[in-house]
């Protein structure tokens, strides 16, 4: 029998790790101020994690496939591999002119001083990712931060933990551990994890979760960002395209097992077309998916996501809703099918609680207003998707509601545009990042005044004050 390479093998369980994660954490700190790394380090850094991460991209998606008991390759490539080597490429590009210091014009009354805002990093940053995008959410927030000048201590899931294996071997493969290191453990070293005095924190994960950590994260002050999820609605009108609004809400939705923070969690559907947008979903996902061994279907990451999903569609049946399987399916391999759930009762789980998978609520509304108080009437949403004809009525969706991030017309791509700013808002997350928003995440804008060595105008406002004070307070007060 053929050995299982390293990264595919269930790695042996974390060692207790007690006291050491605030030692690894106070070496680490020691040496960011020790040497604070500069342009051309930052720079070294990402191109050999550049080159470490292309190399084992082959290796990541078969850790990840093993992980998941069926994940698609391309999915991998695409999601966890072009993402971040876009990310790195895109921060390598713009560092030289984020680093550079701001001219700010100086106060009259101050003058000829000068003001500059320099951008300073903020010391050790702690990441915990998730497992849903066990490269992509690992490695996006430590491209930043190591942009930003900082050193990075990150903590992946545990239930990918053949990936995480391989991350910590990557991050060990570029980085000296004094920069940036991986630890692994669960739920119990994530707490301790979440309690230590970083510069910085960096959380990806459920809202429940998200929570804890930032209350974890309070004794120290120490400040988060936190990338949560929530349910984020698709709003199709009257006069979309209903096939194509379909093809797109399907790919969206069926990406990753729909194990994806920004899909679709449910549709707003404008007037009479729920069951001519119903046939549109059958006939796209009949298109992309022929049966449940097509390579291209991911399965639900564990037994116990499976189940969840599966006790909720009960609920929601036994109650009245009615369910719509337009996908194949195959429960050895826990790929549920996409399944849409038509007049399911509001405090129902699945209307309730974000879905995280092939589950997709429609609910009927009679107009775009309806649509608009629909939304604002529940937590504001990572994500909103407007299929809509009319531009007009598109931004005034758009005006009206508030959300974390919106692409009109299509589902989950805003999060592959690396130089729009991605994050929540309220129950949705705190905080952003992506390229240049992710160095200014991670770093501190140091305001710095320097005053004129020869003249400074304050020296006529000393005491004992007289009458320049006195234009000085009239000038400034009137």
């Amino acid at each position: 029998m053929t050995p299982l390479h390293p990264s595919l093998r269930e790695p042996a369980e974390a060692p207790g790790v007690g006291g050491s994660l605030r030692e690894r954490l106070a070496i680490m700190q020691a040496a960011q101020r020790a040497q604070v790394p500069d342009y051309a380090q930052r720079m070294d850094d990402l191109a050999r994690l550049r080159s470490a991460l292309r190399e084992r991209l082959d290796a990541f998606a078969a850790a990840t496939h093993a992980d998941f008991g069926q994940r698609s390759r391309h999915e991998t490539l695409l999601a966890d591999g072009m993402t971040v080597l876009s990310e790195i490429d895109q921060t390598r590009d713009g560092l030289r002119g984020w680093m550079r210091p701001d001219r700010i014009p100086t106060s009259l009354m101050h003058w000829p001083g000068r003001n500059e805002v320099r951008k300073i990093p903020l010391g050790v940053v702690g990441v915990m990712s998730p497992w849903n995008y066990p490269v992509n959410l690992s490695l996006i927030p430590l491209v930043g931060a190591i942009g930003a000048g900082n050193h990075v201590l990150l903590k992946p899931s545990e239930h990918t933990p053949r990936t995480s294996a391989l991350l910590k071997e990557l991050i060990a493969a570029v980085f000296p551990p004094e920069r940036a290191d991986v630890v692994l453990g669960d739920a119990t070293l994530a707490q301790e994890f979440s309690s230590l005095p970083f510069d910085h924190l960096f959380f990806t994960g459920s809202t429940a979760v998200g929570r804890k950590v930032m209350a974890a994260a309070a004794p120290n002050l120490t400040p988060v960002t936190l990338e949560l999820g929530g349910k984020s609605p698709a709003f199709i009108a009257a006069n979309s395209d209903i096939d194509e609004a379909a093809r797109r809400i399907a790919q969206g939705k069926c990406f990753n097992g729909g194990q994806t923070c920004i899909a679709a969690d449910y549709l707003l559907v404008e007037g009479e077309r729920v069951e001519l947008l119903v046939a549109a979903l059958g006939r796209a996902v009949q298109t992309y998916f022929a049966d449940a061994q097509s390579g291209d279907l991911t399965s639900m990451v564990n037994e116990a996501q499976y189940c969840r999903l599966r006790d909720w569609l009960d609920e929601a049946k036994a109650r009245g809703a009615r369910l719509i399987e337009i996908g194949p399916g195959d429960e050895a391999r826990r790929v549920l099918p996409l399944t849409l759930v038509l007049d399911a009762p509001d405090d129902s789980a699945v209307m309730q609680q974000e879905l995280f998978g092939p589950v997709l609520p429609l609910v009927r509304v009679a107009h775009r207003d309806a649509a608009i108080d629909y939304v604002n009437a529940r937590p504001r949403p990572l994500a909103l998707y407007v299929f809509d004809r009319d531009a007009q009525c598109v931004d005034d969706f758009l005006a009206r509601t508030s959300v974390g991030s919106v692409a009109v017309n299509d589902t989950i791509v805003q999060f592959a545009q690396g130089g729009l700013p991605f994050g929540g808002i309220g129950a949705s997350g705190l905080g952003q990042y992506h390229g240049r928003y992710s160095f200014e995440t991670f770093s501190k804008r140091l305001p710095v005044f320097r005053q004129a060595a020869a003249f400074a105008s304050t020296s006529l406002a000393r005491p004992p004050y007289g009458r320049f004070a006195d234009l000085l307070v009239r000038l400034t007060t009137r």
